[in-house]
């Protein structure tokens, strides 16, 4: 249930799961973009450290925050999943930088000037089987790709790079516990 309203004398409900469908790049590319995270944090003089190598990822569609998961959303979702079709592809970034870059803090993000039309193809694809598993709401919206390196920095503007190109193997639902950063596998649809 969405972030649920409190009992009186109690505060209001605080989500604790996270469910959503991503691409992650495999673990060789995930450590070698945390190590190239690092560099750039370094770089621009911010201190922490990166997202982890295994919680890299991509996301094509957040499908909510929940205090408890709906009974049957995480099986609507893995049979939209389950209806994709695709081929392998290649993603490629080409900037770095923060979105709302006037705001004081933002993620530090990988994302692309433009291209990566396998990507689009498979996100509008994936929307059409959400809307199909009744999942329509979760289906809306603009779809900017981008990978989060790191969260809560000084936002900065976006700077062109040498291109980033990771090959995308499969898509994956995952059900996060958010504070907690786990990540559990659901499902998985392979591109081939």
């Amino acid at each position: 249930m969405l972030a649920q309203g409190s009992l009186p004398g109690l505060g209001p409900a605080i989500p604790i799961d996270r469910l959503y469908l991503a691409v992650f790049p495999d673990p060789v590319y995930a450590a070698r973009f945390e190590t190239f995270a690092a560099r750039h944090l370094a770089a621009r003089g911010m201190e922490g450290k990166p997202v982890a190598a295994r919680r890299l990822h991509v996301t094509l569609f957040h499908l909510g925050d929940y205090t408890e998961l709906p009974p049957g959303l995480a099986e609507h979702a893995a049979e939209a999943l389950s209806h994709l079709v695709c081929e392998p592809f290649t993603i490629r970034f080409d900037q770095i930088g923060s979105f709302g870059p006037r705001q004081a803090q933002g993620d530090f993000v990988l994302s692309g000037s433009g291209g990566n039309e396998a990507l689009h193809a498979l996100h509008k694809q994936l929307a059409t089987h959400l809307r199909a598993a009744a999942l329509g709401a979760h289906a809306k919206g603009s779809f900017t790709p981008h990978m989060t390196l790191a969260y809560n920095k000084p936002a900065v503007p976006f700077q062109h790079i040498e291109p980033v190109v990771w090959p995308a193997h499969e898509v994956v639902l995952i059900h996060s516990l958010l504070g907690k950063t786990q990540h559990r596998r659901l499902a998985d649809k392979s591109l081939r």
